[in-house]
């Protein structure tokens, strides 16, 4: 996919659920994986043209694995001319050794939100985009129904009144398959996830069960996004 069509997606994401506000400063955390850093692109290359003006900068929270080297994301925001904070942490040491927690992810998550969020208030951040794209919102669903017994998803913006941060995820409108394309056309720098969790979640298991859905009906996948826009979900209505 070209840089042209990424903007493209982005923006209509944006405009459609009213994402960015002038003056707005967004932080964008970053992983190291292939959604985020295309994000990081997208934003980067929308706020030279967008009508809205609003600044950028990066946030890494670092889970504290010794394996993890973020020279080159140093380097790519380095070139976006986007100021890049790496917050370091002991999450990883914390569920793995401290507490050997049996499901990691929800408690990890929760943590590192917690850690963005702090440094996102630090740096005078009132937004942060989180790169979720097509595949994450229709996962999320499926994984509420399979495992909760409820029709529910992630919004496309969420207010947090606890900390008065707004989330963003410009990349709803994005297919995974179109990230991956993304990333290997321009040879985006990706940094693989040292997490012992990675690849054996609840969301793994779901990603694949979609995958063989739609292998055998095509275009499912599609038709459960439109479901979700047009399910009456809170701050899904267009």
């Amino acid at each position: 996919m070209k840089l042209q069509q990424v903007y493209s997606l982005t923006r209509k994401a944006i405009d459609d659920y009213h994402m960015i506000q002038p003056g707005d400063h967004i932080a964008v955390g970053i992983s190291g994986g292939k959604d985020s850093l295309t994000l990081l692109y997208a934003l980067q290359g929308l706020r030279r043209f967008y009508p809205h003006p609003f600044t950028l900068c990066a946030v890494t929270i670092d889970l504290g694995f010794d394996n993890l080297n973020l020279d080159r994301i140093k380097t790519l925001c380095d070139s976006l001319e986007v100021p890049y904070h790496i917050v370091k942490t002991d999450i990883g040491k914390i569920i793995f050794e401290d507490r050997r927690e049996s499901n990691p992810c929800s408690l990890c998550a929760k943590m590192r939100k917690g850690a963005l969020n702090d440094a996102m208030k630090e740096n005078g951040c009132n937004k942060v985009a989180y790169a979720h794209h097509k595949d994450d919102v229709v996962e999320t669903m499926m994984m509420s129904l399979v495992y909760e017994g409820r029709f529910h998803t992630f919004r496309p913006v969420t207010y947090l009144d606890r900390t008065d941060l707004t989330v963003i995820r410009p990349l709803i409108y994005m297919k995974e398959a179109d990230v991956i394309g993304f990333v290997n056309q321009y040879e985006v720098p990706v940094v693989k996830s040292p997490c012992p969790a990675d690849g054996h979640t609840k969301r793994e298991y779901i990603k694949n069960l979609l995958r063989e859905i739609n292998r055998e009906t095509p275009g499912v996948k599609e038709r459960m996004f439109t479901a979700i826009q047009n399910g009456n979900l809170e701050g899904w209505n267009l």
